[in-house]
């Protein structure tokens, strides 16, 4: 499967992250899983989700079991899904003011449901919105 594409729709076939890197075709996306990996001492968990909202391979990044997110591959970017729950919401809300206006937009915009908030953040660059990303993560990993 070297030089073709693999389909994220292909329950059959389980990407690495390499050939997930090779269709997403952005290097923020590798760094984006260096740094987590570096960072929080994880590893990469690829999974096929049939959930039909997001169906598809996706890549958790999980440590002490909580989930710290989840990246869904698009060709040029890629989505992480940062949840925030009780736990988190008062230290997101603190710090909200500060991050980047599309992240603010993406917090007020997403519905709460029993008690959390799925947030769903488009990466193409290493720029405000990624590093506020990094924030976010670090709040849920330490709450």
């Amino acid at each position: 499967m070297s030089d073709m594409l693999f389909d994220p729709q292909d329950k059959s076939y389980c990407p690495t992250l390499s050939e997930a890197a090779q269709y997403v075709k952005n290097p923020v996306f590798m760094q984006f899983c260096a740094e987590i990996k570096e960072k929080y001492k994880c590893s990469e968990k690829i999974e096929y989700s049939s959930c039909s909202l997001e169906r598809g391979w996706n890549i958790k990044f999980k440590k002490a079991g909580k989930n710290l997110c989840t990246l869904y591959l698009r060709e040029t970017y890629f989505t992480v899904m940062v949840v925030v729950g009780q736990k988190e919401k008062q230290s997101v809300e603190a710090i909200l003011s500060e991050c980047a206006l599309g992240l603010r937009q993406i917090y007020s915009q997403t519905q709460e449901g029993n008690g959390q908030r799925w947030l769903m953040i488009d990466l193409e660059d290493k720029d405000d919105m990624y590093n506020d990303v990094f924030r976010l993560i670090d709040i849920r990993r330490n709450s």
